[in-house]
């Protein structure tokens, strides 16, 4: 196992409010010696939920998503926020954009997106035994909620509005989960 590379320099470049911009002078083991730059979110992360309706149902949303300016179908998701944990988190952004709640939540894993950047998690929360209950969020507008079947993966994969990989990475987790 390689020794991480020493950090000679940390300079904020950029704080938005919602992400930090930073920059890396590296020293690796070699003598080798870089700048590297990252993007940095809420130190929490973030959470990703997986409502479970049946056995054989998820429950999906379609929102704008500002990134690609387009409607993406994906699950729940949102920001940690202080003080809370990820089943915490989980609990919150199912009622706020699902309008379920769930009497069990398993948090099922944690994953990293573009970690040579980007200094994230989200951390995947499985929601079962549901019931209709609705939080006030922060949405501009209401949220489409979309029943989908385990046994209709490969049709959701061929929609051109589900291409977010932590929720295709979910949704892939889950069906194992449930099936084994």
């Amino acid at each position: 196992m390689r020794n991480k590379p020493k950090i000679l320099d940390r300079k904020p470049l950029v704080d938005t409010g919602l992400f930090r911009v930073e920059q890396l002078e590296l020293e690796f083991s070699n003598g080798v010696r870089r700048q590297h730059q990252r993007l940095i979110s809420s130190p929490q992360g973030a959470v990703l939920v997986v409502p479970l309706l049946d056995k054989e149902t998820l429950l999906l949303i379609r929102e704008y998503a500002t990134g690609t300016e387009r409607y993406e179908l994906g699950f729940a998701k949102g920001r940690i926020e202080e003080g809370e944990d990820a089943i915490e988190a989980a609990r919150r952004e199912i009622q706020e954009e699902v309008g379920y709640a769930a009497r069990q939540l398993e948090l099922i894993a944690s994953m990293t997106i573009a970690p040579g950047y980007l200094s994230h998690t989200t951390h995947i929360v499985l929601a079962s035994d549901l019931y209709p209950q609705r939080l006030e969020g922060d949405e501009p507008e209401e949220i489409e909620v979309i029943p989908w079947k385990l046994s209709r993966l490969d049709q959701l994969l061929a929609q051109e509005d589900f291409t977010e990989a932590r929720s295709i990475a979910a949704f892939y987790m889950v069906r194992d989960r449930l099936l084994s």
